[in-house]
């Protein structure tokens, strides 16, 4: 039986220009369209089944990482994660355990 974690990747890129600003627009894109939900402006998360889904969207990660920047990736159970304490503003739909109960319907 496959274990649920979660990704979360962290970033820090430059803005200083246009095109550094296109890159970062491009960036973040990525991470939406591979599944990962904004958790804060340069924090995003994404659950995975199993360490075999983390390593594959690991190796995607890498393939559009833009060349300039910061870019790190923590891997945590979901039940790890499940202990986060939002200490300013409010839990979302992602942050709560419901999340990772429908990905067992499919």
């Amino acid at each position: 039986m496959n274990k649920f974690m979660r990704i979360l990747v962290f970033f820090d890129l430059p803005v200083g220009t246009k095109r550094e600003k296109g890159t970062a627009a491009k960036f973040r894109q990525f991470l939406l369209k591979d599944g990962y939900n904004m958790i804060q402006w340069s924090v995003y998360s994404r659950v995975c089944n199993g360490m075999d889904s983390v390593a594959m969207h690991k190796a995607r990660l890498q393939q559009n990482l833009p060349s300039k920047g910061s870019v790190r990736m923590l891997t945590l159970t979901e039940k790890q994660y499940e202990s986060i304490d939002v200490l300013l503003g409010t839990k979302t739909f992602d942050d709560a355990s419901e999340s990772t109960e429908l990905i067992n319907i499919f």
